[in-house]
Formats: structure tokens, sequence, C-alpha cells
């Protein structure tokens, strides 16, 4: 199989410490994501090529747009509301008592319920939990015994959710149906060399595009998990990507800079883009 070779290019300098979550809406200047350790969610104006800041929290982990206006995002131990121009309407409750335990990464499933992992400030095995925060705001855990909970996303017709716990060097794919996830298989099992999975995201083709930690790339893997294409970063921290922009044919991603010497990795903490050849997926919103 020949394995297609995209061109990144940065969008802006190295703005952020942890880049990570990229998030595309229509209602939006442009790409929005976390500086998760600095608790702030960045929003790019592509015209002007501004890189606006908003502090949410101690922890900004994962967001993604709510239906009816506004904004879902994940801080430490909670889930926020926040409105259309990222000011906060309410704050729900603390979802555990462990200081050392942070969200990570999460996203929105068909039904407009929003997902977000946690995990251990150290890593330390087993100690994370997949959230899911329901559209009436209740709250409650999902899936444990898990590392570090990364990127999550779904299958075209929502059959099918695709997860990540890092840890485990793979990409997990469930049946998914409105009662939740069925059952579980291995989709892709990354090689130790090719780095981390980290964040993902789905194609409208079913296609599954996963960021690498410490692999300095991201691959796209076919719905049968085939390596189908590969784009490759001057940066080794490779965090999390997403489809957006014009017909849904642009690929952000972060980056992060974290514990890297800047001398030896100039544009790590950037924010890249490339120009695909198969659309995305509309972001999937949080419907409370």
């Amino acid at each position: 199989m020949v394995v297609r070779r995209f061109t990144a290019a940065a969008l802006t300098g190295p703005v952020s410490d942890h880049g990570e979550g990229p998030v595309w809406h229509p209602s939006w200047p442009g790409p929005r994501w976390v500086d998760m350790l600095a608790g702030d969610i960045l929003t790019l104006d592509e015209r002007s090529g501004r890189v606006d800041r908003r502090h949410v929290g101690d922890i900004a982990a994962a967001l993604r747009p709510r239906t009816g206006g506004g904004v879902v995002v994940a801080t430490r131990r909670r889930f926020v509301l926040l409105d259309a121009d990222l000011h906060v309407e309410r704050r729900l409750s603390p979802l555990w008592t462990d200081p050392d335990v942070r969200m990570n990464d999460g996203g929105c499933d068909p039904f407009g319920r929003f997902y977000c992992g946690s995990m251990h400030d150290g890593a330390r095995p087993g100690a994370g939990t997949l959230y899911r925060l329901d559209p009436d705001g209740t709250a409650g855990p999902v899936l444990g015994g898990l590392t570090i909970s990364n990127g999550i996303d779904f299958s075209p017709d929502g059959r099918l959710a695709y997860f990540t716990d890092s840890a485990t060097r793979r990409i997990d794919v469930f049946g998914y149906a409105e009662t939740g996830f069925a059952e579980r298989r291995r989709f892709v099992q990354v090689p130790v060399e090719a780095g981390l999975p980290d964040g993902l995201t789905v194609d409208s083709a079913g296609n599954v595009w996963v960021a690498l930690w410490g692999g300095a790339a991201v691959r796209r893997y076919r719905a049968s998990g085939d390596l189908d294409a590969v784009i490759e970063l001057p940066v080794s921290q490779v965090s999390a990507c997403t489809l957006g922009g014009e017909g849904l044919r642009t690929l952000y991603v972060t980056t992060s800079a974290h514990g890297v010497d800047p001398a030896e990795e100039p544009a790590a903490g950037s924010l890249f883009a490339a120009r695909v050849d198969v659309p995305g997926k509309p972001a999937l919103g949080y419907h409370g």
C-alpha cells in the first residue's frame, strides 16, 4: 500500500507550553485549542493571525462547542460551561478529590454528550478514568483502570468509538450506541519507534488520524487499520489533531514545548496545519 505524505506548516509561533485538544467550528474566527497546564483556551483568528488567550482554570484539558452557543471545557477535576465570549456560566461539581489526578483529553459523542478522561500527574498506572457529561449536567465514570486517557472520536455513522490510553500504545475501537460502549478490540498497535498515540480525529471516510507524542508525526489509518498517510513535523511532542477550515480539509495539529529545549526545537508549542485530501466531519457538540 502506498503511504501518502502531507506537508505541515506552522500557523503560529510557539504560543503554548503544552498545546492540546484542537477543535474547529464555523462560528469561530479559527481553531481553538488549550494550553493545558496554563489553564488557558487559545483562539486563532485566521484572517489576522492573532492568537487570543482566555484563562479558565488551573488546568484546561479539552473543550467542545455547545450546540446552543458557547463552550464546554474540562478543567482539573470538573466540567465548566462557558458562554460565547468564553466567560463562565456554570462550574459543575468536582468529580473526585485526589489533587494529583487531572483531566486530560476528551470529545463529544453523536448524542451530544461530552467525554473526558483523567490521568495521574505522574502517570500512575490505572489511576485514570473516562467520564461522561450528559446534557442535563449530570456526570459520572464510564471506563476505569486507565493510565493516560487520550483521544476519543466516532465513526461517521456513530456506530464505532475510537479511544486511546496512550500507555498501552494502542488505539482501541468500541461498538457504540446511545446506551454507550459495547465490545472493545484493538484497532492499531503503534510501534515503539513511532511514539505514543495521543489525540485523534476521524474523518468523513472513517479514516483515523492520530498524533504521535515523541514521534514528530501524525498518522492516518484506514478503517481497516492499515497505515495510509503520514505528516511529519519539526517537533517531537505532537499532541492532538482535528479537521476543519474551508471544506473541512485542513488538519490542525497541536504541539507541546513542555520539557523541550527551545534551542533544539524552536517551533515546539506552535499550531501547525496541513491541507489533506479527505474532508473531516463537523465537530460534534455538547447539547447542554
